[in-house]
């Protein structure tokens, strides 16, 4: 094959070109990856092929010329890349590895679905939650751990979740939150839902007849964490067919389930579960919410100094 570059100058010498687009090609065919390309795919391509391939090859200058400029181009976290394709000269554009950063943190956040959560849990790691304060936090770190690991390795096994309890501010959202995003990184999907917030919404659901696609949503995802369980008083509609019928979905097909609570277990079914917001006292339909959380949980205290901004 004759060299490409040197057939496509002579064409253009020929006085029908005019000046400025031959300093246009010229400097297209100057261009060092061009002319690299082309030596480098010299046996693949017809002796004609720059000058039909021009348009593209002057848009590849172009937009890297951009790059090295550090000005906009046409496809923003995109670089151009020559390619042969059906024997002309092409651009193949490629996403900057930023770019893959950004669509691989992107993926990852569709897996996290948050309901009544604060925005920022999705930018929380274990990396993040600190350690140093006492056993208690060394201990949960260490269950979550060993939860994802598991989890990670055998996601088709039941493995049973956490009932993490301890005062206001000690980071029991937090540490979910992290174990959540580290849960999506490794490809599965996790709900967190602030539960006094969409034990409102399940009651505004009703006269538009969204209950059951709520409560379907919520019961069936792999993952689920219950945030501050207990924190409103809870009617027996609640307790009972929202919160009974999720547990009890979950019992039933072994579904990793989450909770954290500012009561321990016996407080939450004696001076929560047991009265509901009426004041009636219903200890047996209290045992029977409890059962399912026991099954579905581990109680694990977490106690420290409030970390909340004061």
């Amino acid at each position: 094959m004759k060299n490409l570059s040197d057939e496509f100058a002579k064409t253009l010498s020929k006085p029908k070109y005019n000046e400025r687009y031959q300093q246009s090609v010229n400097a297209v065919l100057n261009n060092e990856d061009v002319k690299s390309f082309l030596n480098k795919h010299k046996d693949e391509l017809e002796d004609d092929v720059v000058k039909r391939s021009m348009s593209k090859l002057y848009e590849f200058v172009q937009e890297n010329n951009k790059l090295k400029n550090n000005q906009p181009t046409t496809i923003p976290g995109y670089n151009p890349v020559l390619v042969v394709n059906k024997g002309l000269v092409d651009i193949s554009y490629v996403p900057t590895q930023e770019t893959k950063d950004n669509m691989k943190k992107a993926k990852v956040l569709k897996r996290i679905h948050a309901v009544a959560m604060p925005k920022n849990i999705k930018n929380v790691s274990l990396d993040q939650f600190d350690l140093s304060e006492n056993d208690y936090r060394m201990n949960a770190m260490g269950l979550v751990t060993d939860f994802i690991e598991e989890y990670t390795n055998t996601p088709k096994k039941w493995h049973q979740g956490m009932y993490l309890y301890g005062e206001f501010g000690v980071g029991k959202t937090f540490l979910m939150a992290a174990m959540a995003n580290e849960l999506a990184k490794n490809g599965f999907e996790v709900t967190l839902v602030h539960f006094p917030s969409f034990a409102v919404e399940m009651k505004s659901a009703i006269s538009s007849n969204l209950v059951a696609d709520k409560l379907d949503a919520i019961k069936k995802t792999p993952v689920l964490i219950l945030d501050d369980i207990g924190a409103d008083s809870m009617s027996s509609w609640v307790r009972d067919d929202i919160l009974g019928v999720i547990l009890e979905y979950r019992m039933q097909n072994s579904l990793s389930t989450f909770f954290t609570s500012n009561f321990s277990m016996q407080q939450f079914e004696e001076e929560h579960l047991a009265i509901n917001n009426k004041g009636d006292v219903e200890p047996l339909k209290a045992k029977r919410i409890m059962q399912r959380v026991h099954y579905l949980s581990k109680e694990v205290g977490m106690f420290g100094q409030n970390r909340r901004p004061q």
